[in-house]
């Protein structure tokens, strides 16, 4: 199921709920069934790979080497 942003127009809370498509949201601070779906963010197409090397590689150079196999030790300089 996916995760939809609710503004409630009763309460004026924000709400995160975890629900299908066809069901009615209900605010959980108030009860209400007077919610708006707000427009949800894009995912970004990241390029992830690249940005898990390039944490890797600054977590290695303040020297926290604790999460790496051995295999990827050896591909940092020393």
């Amino acid at each position: 199921m996916p995760l939809y942003s609710f503004h409630c127009s009763a309460c004026d809370a924000d709400a995160e709920l975890l629900m299908r498509s066809d069901e009615t949201a209900i605010c959980p601070a108030c009860g209400s069934d007077k919610m708006e779906r707000l427009p949800s963010w894009i995912a970004p197409d990241l390029k992830m790979e690249k940005i898990r090397r390039a944490g890797r590689a600054q977590a290695a150079a303040s020297g926290d080497l604790s999460n790496f196999s051995r295999k990827e030790l050896s591909t940092f300089k020393k």
